[in-house]
């Protein structure tokens, strides 16, 4: 990690739960951490909490489902530190919207949030990267079994998979301008944050996280930290990570 000391990495999503423990780690590694997300009191916790830490953090706020208020966070990035050296694309929701009967709200917005923004935000972070003539980049986004298998949560099981293939159609368009840029999707399987009370209730998740083995933010931020710690010519496209007892 010690190649990333000093240079900026933007994550979305940062308030709370796996993103919030991104930014932690990221931090102590010494890089500078954009961190965004719309709950500007939490962002500016987190960015007081890591104050001591060896890197910098910048909370920003930035609603995901506008690409003006991201066309913005990236000029502010670029005025304070130039630009973009990573970007993890981890802000992403689950909401109780089946394809049969459901809100169609709820489907634009996880649209907005799991597919579009992840978009802006890998097409802003490259061209300031080319801008900057920076070639061992790294995009990673955060992506989810979902990707990879039809979830309970069919809609969102949708936005994930678009994910999947956004991940490998950015990887051709990288190597088709010669660019060393890496990319790589991080699917995790059941992890405990407020993602499920989101999906289903408090009730629910209680009764999910009581009953079931899952996984830690904390141990989604360190599969951050593999993938950003092997060489340069070393891309890690897909890693599938899961509580050792969960079996889809």
């Amino acid at each position: 990690m010690e190649r990333w000391r000093g240079r900026v990495a933007l994550v979305t999503g940062a308030s709370k739960g796996i993103g919030s423990q991104i930014t932690r780690v990221l931090a102590s590694h010494g890089l500078k951490v954009v961190a965004c997300a719309r709950s500007e009191d939490k962002l500016q916790e987190l960015a007081e909490e890591l104050q001591s830490s060896m890197g910098d953090v910048f909370p920003i706020r930035c609603d995901l489902r506008s690409e003006v208020d991201i066309l913005k966070m990236f000029a502010a990035i670029e005025e304070r530190w130039g630009g973009v050296d990573v970007c993890v694309n981890n802000a992403g929701l689950a909401l109780n919207a089946s394809i049969i009967d459901g809100d169609s709200e709820d489907w634009r917005t996880m649209i907005d949030v799991n597919v579009m923004a992840v978009c802006y935000c890998t097409r802003e972070s490259v061209r300031s990267m080319r801008r900057r003539q920076v070639d061992d980049g790294q995009v990673i986004n955060i992506n989810s079994l979902s990707g990879h298998r039809v979830g309970k949560a069919h809609f969102y099981s949708a936005t994930k998979f678009a994910l999947t293939s956004l991940t490998e159609g950015t990887r051709w368009e990288l190597r088709g301008i010669d660019s060393h840029i890496r990319v790589t999707s991080i699917s995790p399987g059941l992890v405990k944050t407020n993602f499920a009370s989101v999906l289903m209730g408090e009730a629910g998740a209680a009764e999910t996280y009581n009953t079931r083995q899952y996984l830690e933010a904390k141990d989604i931020a360190d599969m951050v930290v593999t993938v950003l710690s092997t060489p340069k010519h070393v891309q890690i496209h897909d890693i599938l990570v899961r509580p050792t007892e969960q079996l889809p």
